[in-house]
């Protein structure tokens, strides 16, 4: 079996806290041919001093600002040797030896992209909110997961154990082989936080790659470390981001999907302010305006749209929300 050379990058700002949990997991991984990378976002919290003086032989980048998730690993790759690429989420528990599933995954060529199974690491018996087993889009740019659909979280019984193609891995344990990633530009700097992972699957997929989630490989996700769930902020990401995804990948009716999605977005924002959440509400009104101004500069990104085949498996061709809010189809296997 050929050993490829795998670089994790872990991008971290202002979380030493999260490095002094995690990072001894990562360092303890057993294979023999692994370097780690941080790139420090600027941190102000003396993150970088402790992992001089406990991991010495650790690669650190350091940028001048916070350039985000996407920034600081699309910056921090030109430091990376392997083969593989893995983004790491800075409060992600590994299993010593998690990088043999992913390993043995690459054997075959024709597999580009592969996450682990991402379990809680509040609750590992559960999945984690953020990829779980493998992530999938609906025709509208609804993302969900084998093992969670919006906020239904599935116990892991064994019941996705089988190794499957999927449309989109979770940005908290990314793996992708290094020159498809430069090849395809690496993550969409304009996205910032959010969405970028499934962009770049999205733009993968045009190219006819293939994707799969790995269950022989195990990372536990804290999850909602950078950003609360529930804060305007990633809300704001989460709608703009969407749209502009849909913007540069949809290959048909383009316009009247996105104009579909803004209405529906309007009426979550009603539901938010109902609920007594105005400053979520004025966030997706915020998200729209931030979208429309980013039009022009997003057609031009609509290389590979046009002539993309996906399949149904892949990409589903109902809408999940009705599946979910109206049909009480809470289960990946429900659907």
């Amino acid at each position: 079996m050929h050993h490829y050379s795998f670089s994790i990058i872990i991008v971290t700002w202002n979380a030493v806290h999260h490095l002094k949990k995690f990072l001894p997991t990562v360092a303890a991984t057993e294979y023999e041919n692994v370097e780690i990378i941080i790139a420090d976002n600027a941190s102000k919290d003396g993150s970088v001093e402790w992992i001089k003086e406990n991991y010495p032989k650790i690669k650190i980048v350091s940028f001048d600002k916070n350039h985000g998730y996407a920034g600081g690993n699309n910056k921090a790759v030109k430091y990376a040797t392997g083969d593989v690429l893995i983004f790491l989420n800075n409060d992600v528990q590994t299993e010593p030896n998690w990088l043999n599933g992913l390993n043995k995954a690459f054997q075959d060529e024709e597999i580009s992209i592969a996450q682990p199974k991402i379990l809680s690491e509040k609750q590992p018996g559960y999945f984690e909110y953020a990829g779980a087993a493998g992530g999938y889009i609906d025709w509208l740019g609804y993302p969900f997961c084998r093992g969670r659909i919006f906020d239904t979280i599935e116990e892991d019984e064994g019941q996705y154990n089988e190794m499957k193609e999927i449309f989109w891995a979770s940005g908290a344990a990314f793996a992708i082989r290094k020159d498809l990633f430069v090849e395809s530009g690496g993550f969409d700097e304009d996205f910032e936080f959010h969405m970028e992972e499934i962009d770049l699957c999205w733009r993968c997929q045009q190219k006819d790659k293939k994707i799969v989630a790995v269950p022989d490989s195990v990372v536990y996700h804290l999850g909602g470390g950078s950003l609360p769930k529930s804060s305007p902020r990633k809300v704001f990401y989460n709608y703009r981001n969407s749209l502009l995804m849909l913007m540069k990948n949809l290959n048909s009716f383009v316009f009247m999907k996105i104009f579909f999605r803004l209405v529906l977005d309007g009426i979550s924002g009603i539901r938010l302010l109902f609920q007594g959440k105005p400053a979520e509400t004025i966030a997706i009104i915020r998200s729209h305006f931030a979208f429309y101004a980013m039009i022009p500069d997003t057609l031009k990104k609509r290389k590979d749209a046009d002539h993309q085949i996906i399949s149904k498996e892949l990409m589903f061709d109902r809408l999940i929300i009705v599946e979910y809010f109206l049909r009480g189809k809470k289960y990946f296997s429900d659907l």
